[in-house]
């Protein structure tokens, strides 16, 4: 008779973990299936219908590629936090509050060039984020707080703050009652791209995207965060700031979330409005995850799920599934993921049993 047993690793997968992802996802996608055959709708055909809608058409691509620019930012702000395994569970919030402080300099200053505007909107969305992630950092290492809970619940004020202010003193008069502020002026716009449907913000990630990689790379607060992240009491023995490092990856976290509701209001809705919230910052959960919390990776994974988004609604219209198909599959697909790990970091050994 023979036993397993499950015993760690002792050098990485390497390219078997590339299989275990993919196998996680493919996964995850017949689970859907297999929910849409629950609600009526043809299992095949659904999903069928779900990648065209998501990869099948140029319209539908530029529209994932939209969708994936503040996924993207928000992405890369969780990993950062993540990889000090600091679970910040609050980019919803702080994107809200980035768009907040955004739309609160272009309709302070409208008449401002573009050349002082947009960095102002930037500098504010980032203060903004970054002030709504640190709260939860602090919190952590002054008073033990769980930061789940605390970033999760920041949420819920973010949220209801940005309808506070687009429901009262930001409500535009000529909106015939909807609730959104005035249009941004011309100079609080990012342009687009030539004739293309993408605006400049796309650079802006790319940028970022670079920028953070090189910074977990090659800069020493990035190794400090690395160090951190393995193992705390190690750090701490070795010297470095702990505490400080928590608080810097939570206020970073949020800065970089605050830069993706910059972009939203600025270059696809061009004002502040409830749509805005699409729920971007809990993709971004599942988007980080699914990269390995690398940041050059989360650029394809937030594409990815952009174009799952953007598929869920050709579902909707072509076969009236419910929108919320859309959150089952990312649940589903985040629940796979991480149950890989498991064949990532430990392997099964076969013991005979002697009689």
């Amino acid at each position: 008779m023979a036993l397993i047993r499950i015993v760690k690793r002792q050098e990485p997968l390497g390219w078997g973990s590339c299989f275990v992802l993919i196998a996680a996802v493919a996964l995850s996608v017949l689970l859907g299936g297999a929910i849409l055959a629950i609600g009526g709708t043809p299992p095949v055909h659904g999903i069928v219908t779900l990648f065209q809608g998501a990869f099948g058409s140029r319209w539908a691509l530029e529209d994932a590629l939209i969708k994936a620019t503040p996924i993207f930012l928000c992405s890369l702000g969780v990993a950062v936090a993540f990889r000090l395994q600091v679970w910040n569970i609050g980019a919803e919030g702080q994107y809200a509050m980035g768009a907040v402080g955004a739309t609160w300099i272009a309709l302070s200053f409208p008449g401002a060039p573009a050349w002082l505007l947009l960095p102002g909107m930037i500098a504010a969305a980032m203060a903004a984020g970054g002030c709504w992630g640190f709260i939860p950092g602090f919190l952590r290492q002054r008073l033990r707080t769980n930061e789940i809970i605390a970033t999760l619940m920041m949420n819920y004020i973010a949220i209801l703050f940005l309808d506070y202010l687009v429901y009262g003193v930001w409500k535009d008069p000529a909106s015939f009652g909807f609730p959104m502020t005035p249009v941004f002026s011309d100079q609080a716009i990012i342009g687009r791209i030539g004739a293309t449907s993408f605006s400049w913000g796309l650079t802006h990630c790319l940028l970022l995207g670079v920028a953070v990689w090189a910074f977990m790379r090659f800069t020493r607060l990035g190794y400090e965060i690395k160090v951190g992240g393995d193992n705390v009491r190690a750090a701490r023995y070795a010297g470095i700031p702990y505490d400080r490092l928590v608080m810097l990856v939570m206020a970073l976290s949020g800065a970089l979330a605050g830069w993706a509701g910059f972009l939203e209001a600025s270059s696809t809705i061009n004002r502040l409005q409830p749509s805005i919230m699409a729920g971007y910052g809990y993709t971004a959960i599942v988007v980080a995850w699914l990269a390995r919390l690398n940041p050059l990776a989360i650029g394809v994974a937030a594409f990815l799920l952009a174009g799952l988004r953007v598929g869920v609604e050709g579902l909707q219209l072509d076969l009236q599934v419910p929108a919320a198909f859309g959150g089952m599959i990312e649940g589903l697909i985040l629940l796979t993921v991480l149950a890989g790990g498991l064949f990532t970091r430990y392997r099964f050994a076969f013991k005979r049993r002697l009689p």
